[in-house]
């Protein structure tokens, strides 16, 4: 049988029962993919017509409501359909590996997050804005995002401590210099498009930065001109970290643009006061052919990607990771 994949507009033939993403290697369609078992979102894409089976031998259910949006390593061709496959062109294959670090340094940012910085056994490839799951302990596991590039030789992350916090209590009482850390990844498909060349919206919450940092400095090092707005979102002025980095990259790129936004308490001289949504709508009105990378917490991702898709992004142009801090 025949599926259509668009919008390269080719036929491939395949037959019953095939994986997705295997069919789309086996025809040498570009298409993006890393962990393989469903769970870091990189070779997502979408089903126009037809029905296809997940693994588990049911209807496969759309990610995003109606939209037909599923994982083709976890998709099954049962008749002939159309497929829709992400930016053929920005393709990034970074097969997910598993090496050993040594943690380097621990050190504080704020008075709630830390810094890591790990050194890797072997280096493992991976694109701005991308993210790994570390294991400190068999309990102990947890994913974050770097906030560097894969060929400084460290990885780099920023930790925000979570009361009673599993994870994150385990960082910052028990965690040392030379412990060893094992590093899973790369995951994740909100990373950075290095081919387009239009304004660049960024949303950051928290340390949802350190992803931002990662895509801004990959930005800088692909010689990048775009245009670029960061709007960096905290909730009072003790949680703001990280301006000294934010000077110099502004320093590299003349485009960027920094907005430190404060929920409360901030100073009206210095930082904006509100929420990131609000400054956003203040400062832009029509946003299309803009691309938006937006990382941190849920409600925040949800409310920016709601303000991103009405001011006219469109919405295979939103990269998002948002972070989910229950029971870490």
């Amino acid at each position: 049988m025949d599926i259509l994949v668009q919008p390269l507009n080719r036929v491939i033939r395949v037959e019953p029962g095939d994986n997705l993403l295997k069919a789309l290697q086996g025809a040498q369609v570009p298409m993006s993919y890393s962990c393989m078992s469903g769970r870091c979102g990189t070779c997502r894409c979408r089903v126009l017509d037809g029905e296809v089976m997940e693994g588990t031998g049911t209807q496969q259910r759309p990610l995003d409501g109606e939209q037909g949006f599923v994982l083709a390593c976890q998709t099954y061709l049962t008749e002939p359909c159309t497929i829709e496959i992400p930016e053929p062109d920005e393709v990034v294959v970074h097969p997910a590996r598993i090496v050993k670090a040594v943690v380097e340094v621990v050190e504080d940012l704020t008075h709630d997050i830390k810094r890591l910085l790990l050194r890797p056994a072997k280096p493992i490839e991976f694109s701005p804005g991308q993210y790994v799951q570390l294991q400190f302990t068999p309990q102990h596991v947890r994913p974050y995002s770097m906030a560097g590039l894969s060929g400084d030789g460290l990885f780099e992350f920023h930790v925000r401590l979570v009361p009673d916090g599993r994870v994150t209590g385990y960082i910052a009482h028990n965690l040392k210099v030379g412990d060893a850390v094992k590093v899973s990844g790369p995951l994740g498909s909100a990373y950075l498009r290095r081919k387009h060349e239009g304004p660049m919206l960024c949303v950051a919450g928290g340390t949802g930065l350190a992803p931002i940092l990662s895509i801004l400095r990959g930005a800088i090092a692909q010689v990048m001109h775009n245009p670029i707005h960061l709007y960096f979102g905290v909730r009072s002025p003790r949680d703001i970290y990280g301006m000294e980095w934010l000077a110099q990259l502004q320093r590299e790129h003349p485009g960027l643009h920094v907005h430190v936004v404060v929920a409360s308490g901030g100073n009206p001289a210095t930082q904006r006061c509100g929420l990131v949504t609000d400054a956003i709508e203040q400062d832009h009105g029509d946003l299309n052919g803009w691309r938006a990378y937006l990382c941190g917490s849920p409600p925040m991702v949800e409310a920016a990607t709601v303000l991103a898709r009405r001011k006219g992004i469109a919405a295979e142009h939103i990269y998002a990771d948002a972070f989910y801090t229950q029971g870490t």
